[in-house]
């Protein structure tokens, strides 16, 4: 992953979201150890202060947890977090721009529900 910083999102804030999708892909297991902020500032070229706020974000999300002297883990219920909140706050917010410019453009619901459906099968037909 290489991070954008002409992003719009802090860099701290890629950093956590990089590390869910590393959980979310199975890179990082349930009670896994977690890269630390030196670490990651190598891999990142970045502060050490910049990946810990990055990684404080995910322990204040219940996503990791520290265990005194030897760093931070994966906590068993990570996941399922990471995917609540994806669902709830990431995709809401893409599908409400998308409804909105589905309104600009006088795309039915029919015809959106639609688009997603060929899109989704599309996906799911590159990877298979």
């Amino acid at each position: 992953m290489i991070l954008n910083s002409d992003s719009v999102k802090p860099i701290y804030i890629q950093i956590s979201e990089w590390l869910e999708t590393e959980i979310l892909n199975g890179t990082i297991e349930p009670q896994g150890k977690m890269y630390s902020q030196y670490q990651l500032a190598d891999m990142f070229t970045i502060n050490p202060a910049t990946a810990a706020k990055g990684l404080s974000l995910l322990v204040e999300e219940d996503i990791l947890f520290k265990k005194r002297g030897l760093g931070m883990f994966v906590s068993d219920h990570a996941k399922e977090i990471i995917l609540s909140k994806r669902k709830n706050q990431t995709l809401k917010a893409l599908i409400q721009e998308l409804v909105k410019e589905a309104e600009h453009l006088q795309v039915s619901t029919d015809e959106l529900v639609e688009l997603i459906r060929i899109q989704r099968q599309e996906i799911k037909g590159d990877e298979g």
